[in-house]
């Protein structure tokens, strides 16, 4: 009996199989300010679920919501300099 573990070719190539690039690290390191306020966001609907929501826990919800869009909004309103368009 031949194992055809030999005859395999491989399965992955060297584009998955990296590490991340530096442009791409400094693409998740300009999207951190907002998955960390995602991240607030889903802790304090996850506080609200543990028990009986109440004014502590909106309060905490919006302003969790407030934050993810001004991080989004931040995010949205920054340019690379690929992206700078002259008017």
């Amino acid at each position: 009996m031949k194992h055809i573990g030999t005859d395999q070719k491989v399965v992955t190539t060297d584009e998955f199989d990296r590490e991340p690039t530096p442009a791409e690290l400094d693409a998740i390191a300009c999207e951190m300010p907002a998955i960390q306020a995602e991240v607030e966001l889903l802790d304090a609907q996850i506080i609200a679920l543990d028990r009986t929501p109440n004014e502590v826990d909106a309060r905490r919800i919006r302003r969790a919501q407030r934050r993810v869009l001004v991080a989004r909004r931040t995010l949205a309103n920054t340019t690379t300099g690929t992206a700078e368009v002259s008017a």
